[in-house]
């Protein structure tokens, strides 16, 4: 079950489509449309069945830096989650668009790492860039879950 080029990239794009998914249920039937969807997009690309993810959000900060559970990682695209009063929603933002440009990736077996750029665009045609590191591991159904999502905003010497 070795993990191809083409499937971390079909991985990438689907969760570029499930967070403009996010954006466009919030818009169109608010925040508990924008909740079932997230969980429909974490269920579909994270491995939260199989452990812990190991994902740091872009704008995400002190004790709440860090997901590794479904339920931080919901707050975090969805936001309205007393327990996380930080999160603003990320999913929600009224995102149209992500293109991902590669820097490398590695593959060994089930296992594949990916790094390079995320750049959203959002309904009003502004634009932003992320680094982006994602680990998936390819689980016992031959489907590819993230593991690993490390995101942040580009260093501004």
């Amino acid at each position: 079950m070795t993990i191809t080029q083409d499937e971390l990239a079909a991985a990438r794009n689907a969760w570029g489509d499930g967070l403009i998914a996010i954006s466009k249920a919030f818009e169109e039937d608010g925040i508990d449309a924008a909740r079932t969807v997230a969980e429909e997009v974490l269920d579909a690309a994270y491995g939260y069945g199989l452990g812990p993810v190991l994902f740091k959000p872009t704008m995400a900060s002190g004790d709440q830096t860090f997901r590794p559970t479904r339920h931080g990682a919901l707050a975090y695209f969805v936001g309205h989650d007393d327990e996380f009063p930080l999160d603003g929603g990320f999913g929600i933002k009224g995102w149209r668009k992500m293109e991902s440009t590669t820097s490398a990736s590695f593959i060994d077996g089930n296992v594949g790492l990916w790094m390079g750029w995320v750049t959203l665009t959002d309904k009003d045609g502004q634009v932003t860039q992320v680094d982006k590191s994602f680990g998936y591991k390819k689980d016992e159904q031959g489907v590819l879950r993230i593991v690993l999502h490390h995101s942040s905003l580009p260093y501004q010497p």
